[in-house]
């Protein structure tokens, strides 16, 4: 009767305090909506800033995938020189594998798009309910790296492919489509995709069968 309470198992010491590092996750989950929603000034017309939300759009379909796959597929069709074919058919890989990967990631974390995003996205499939990451971010960091590494350009232009990736993927937070989790995380799957593209860098001698149909 007088004899003190048993312990607790560790494990239930756990569970009945919250761990630092869920209470940091759940506090960095908070601070991302909140400011996503402050920065989604083009959320809607009604927005602060909804008079450039037209301008916003073009600026998503300048990432789009469909765009880019289209005008390197076109590219290489009309290509008459053995390098640039080489280029072009790795882009076309380059942006194939951003599409697996992009949406394979989206499947498995289902994150749901801001509730203030409006879905009239330009030619969207079922994974582009999700939200984490952003494709476009994704694409903008792949096809910025991979444009700077292989194509020659003058300091001008190799500044301009960059604000482009840069304006592309703010983009998506201005316009709601993303939280800034989304696209920063996409920035880093991007450019670490690229890494993978030099890895299985396609070429006459790795993949002759390709470029005979070339």
């Amino acid at each position: 009767s007088g004899a003190a309470a048993a312990p607790l198992p560790e494990e239930d010491c756990m569970k009945l305090n919250p761990s630092f590092v869920g209470i940091a996750l759940s506090s960095l989950l908070a601070i991302d909506l909140w400011a996503s929603k402050r920065l989604g000034v083009c959320a809607g017309e009604g927005s602060a800033w909804g008079s450039a939300r037209p301008l916003m759009k073009v600026i998503e379909v300048s990432g789009h995938g469909i765009p880019w796959l289209l005008g390197t597929f076109y590219g290489l069709c009309q290509s008459d020189s053995s390098a640039a074919r080489e280029v072009l058919l790795n882009l076309l890989f380059a942006l194939l594998l951003d599409l697996v990967m992009v949406a394979a990631v989206k499947g498995l974390v289902k994150r749901p798009r801001p509730t203030h995003n409006k879905m009239d996205m330009f030619v969207t499939i079922s994974v582009d309910k999700y939200s984490f990451p952003s494709g476009h971010a994704t694409r903008a960091a792949l096809v910025c790296r991979f444009v700077l590494r292989h194509l020659v350009l003058a300091v001008p232009l190799r500044v301009l492919v960059v604000l482009w990736a840069l304006i592309v993927s703010i983009s998506r937070v201005m316009l709601g489509r993303h939280n800034m989790t989304d696209v920063l995380f996409g920035l880093l799957l991007g450019y670490a995709l690229y890494g993978v593209v030099e890895h299985c860098w396609l070429s006459p001698a790795t993949a002759p069968a390709l470029f005979a149909l070339w």
